[in-house]
């Protein structure tokens, strides 16, 4: 029997913009995001060992190219524990996911795939999610970006399965599923919980949301088996939130 001394974090929404040529004061949408990174730097070291692992659900950078976020991913390189980040509607400088876990040892982009984190025991699989049918101005061109997000998750689960096969001592990993948009409006179902609970995965970690009419009437607690928790950086108060 594993004992776990490790633990997992997560937090989403970083929205950093750190490259003096881009402007992105957060603080226009409230006093709470004035100087938010710092925040997030006082949270994490207080807490976060470098033993540990973060989940990062997406909206990392404001930077429109690689270039123009590299300060910021570099940033981030320089907390403590190793990070697994997966993108968010507005990470437009993510490019070849393969070149991007070229950069970093501590940290792995996550996209298609899972990941295996051995001194916890637990597997992280994710996307980036999207809008879900039954959304207000849900359209035709959502339900197209919808289902090709469903079918990302679909290859992330089925990569943590072969993995479990061919690791037959990590059969008991739980897994953790990390989506930057809310994997369901409220709790009206989508094809994305249906696919965490049909794949047994335990905890589903996601940001997107900002206000607090949006986070109150969000999908939280357990449902399907599940348990869903939202990390968006204001509603967690740029404290990265203990989920295993």
């Amino acid at each position: 029997r594993r004992i776990i001394l490790m633990s997992i974090y997560a937090i989403g929404d970083l929205h950093l913009s750190l490259d003096p040529r881009i402007d992105k004061p957060m603080d226009i949408f409230g006093p709470n995001w004035r100087a938010h990174h710092l925040q997030v730097q006082e949270n994490w070291l207080a807490k976060v060992k470098e033993d540990d692992t973060v989940i990062i659900v997406g909206d990392v950078s404001w930077g429109l190219r690689l270039d123009e976020a590299m300060l910021d991913l570099t940033w981030i390189s320089k907390l403590p524990g190793f990070k697994v980040i997966t993108k968010g509607n507005h990470d437009l400088w993510w490019t070849s996911t393969n070149r991007l876990n070229t950069l970093f040892d501590n940290i792995y982009f996550l996209q298609n795939k899972g990941i295996y984190l051995e001194k916890e025991n637990v597997y992280v699989c994710g996307t980036r999610g999207w809008i879900t049918p039954g959304t207000r101005d849900f359209d035709a061109h959502d339900e197209k970006i919808y289902k090709r997000e469903l079918l990302r998750l679909k290859m992330s689960l089925e990569d943590v399965a072969n993995q479990k096969k061919n690791r037959p001592d990590t059969e008991d990993a739980q897994v953790i599923a990390a989506i930057h948009y809310p994997p369901a409006s409220s709790k009206v179902g989508s094809g994305f919980t249906e696919l965490l609970s049909e794949n047994n995965v335990k905890k589903c970690v996601y940001g997107h949301l900002h206000g607090l009419k949006d986070q109150k009437n969000c999908i939280k607690g357990v449902i399907g088996d599940v348990e869903y928790r939202l990390v968006a950086l204001d509603y967690i108060n740029a404290d990265p939130i203990k989920v295993r």
